[in-house]
């Protein structure tokens, strides 16, 4: 972190001097909740729920993101790297399914180092790389054999979009490369005899208004490239939020039903066979845990 180039930001700030990165932290550690979470993929959270660790910042910060409060530093509490070992052992004495790191990648280094200390105390259960796909493959080389499962969104396939609503135009690019490292680390996917994962790759992909062409892309393109070496999670869940109504009005709706059952019925076509979809109306506030520094 002297200086910081672990996301493609490649920000080259002196964060262990105290200066933030794009990110928006430095070299300390910020957590907003560490808790039981169930709102994850049914192979991912069970019956018990997901140990999730929710980070502080984010080097991506999409204009419309969910956990707005977190992503922009608003909320998250410093903690020591020995209080991060013991959030894992304390979430796997809770009897998680699994250890969830959200939105980790600026803390890199020091989950590695909290990771090993914990499984010299007995850790054990696999650990997840919540992430939204803007990562390093020099980074995440770091993690081949700290990771089990990467939890990866794969957020666009066009340049300009991924400019307009992230500012990061070489996202499209940056992910593809990630994903083929996600997937060299972890193999094909292994579940447990309660349908758990254990080790693998879910690829993430939250449906915007308007922009179905684009996610039928990205479908294609996993698909093809991968097969059934992935799961895709297919997401209708987006909230717009009141600050997109100004700036962002081509996104300040709801997705329809019409939208997601096109993106579904293209990757039926298409053949995929392993996915997960979403039923109901997921895009509400209440799906948005409370970061009230639970287990921190």
């Amino acid at each position: 972190m002297k200086p910081c180039n672990l996301c493609p930001r490649r920000c080259d700030v002196d964060r262990e001097d105290g200066q933030p990165g794009i990110c928006g932290v430095d070299s300390h550690i910020y957590v907003a909740r560490a808790a039981l979470h169930h709102w994850e993929e049914p192979c991912i959270s069970g019956t018990n729920g997901s140990g999730a660790v929710f980070f502080g910042g984010c080097g991506l910060r999409c204009v419309y993101c969910q956990n707005y409060d977190i992503a922009t530093t608003q909320v998250g509490k410093e903690i020591s790297r020995q209080r991060l070992t013991e959030i894992f052992l304390e979430l796997q004495n809770r009897e998680a399914a699994n250890l969830n790191l959200v939105t980790p990648s600026h803390y890199v280094l020091e989950i590695i180092a909290a990771m090993e200390e914990a499984r010299k105390q007995g850790l054990r259960i696999p650990v997840v790389y919540n992430t939204s796909g803007y990562e390093r493959v020099e980074t995440l080389k770091m993690l081949d054999g700290i990771v089990d499962i990467y939890l990866t969104d794969f957020k666009y396939m066009n340049e300009e979009t991924a400019a307009r609503y992230s500012r990061a135009g070489d996202y499209p690019g940056a992910v593809k490369a990630a994903l083929e490292e996600m997937v060299r680390q972890v193999g094909q996917p292994i579940f447990d005899r309660k349908g758990m994962m254990q080790r693998g790759v879910i690829v993430r992909h939250l449906l915007l208004p308007g922009h179905v062409h684009e996610a039928e892309q990205m479908v294609k393109y996993v698909h093809e490239t991968y097969g059934n070496q992935v799961y895709l999670s297919l997401m209708n869940q987006f909230t717009p939020f009141e600050r997109l109504y100004d700036h962002y009005p081509e996104i300040a709706r709801k997705v329809t039903k019409r939208e997601y059952e096109t993106l579904i019925d293209y990757a039926l076509d298409l053949g995929v066979e392993q996915a997960f979809i979403q039923e109901g109306d997921t895009a509400e506030e209440s799906f948005i845990p409370s970061f009230d520094y639970e287990g921190v």
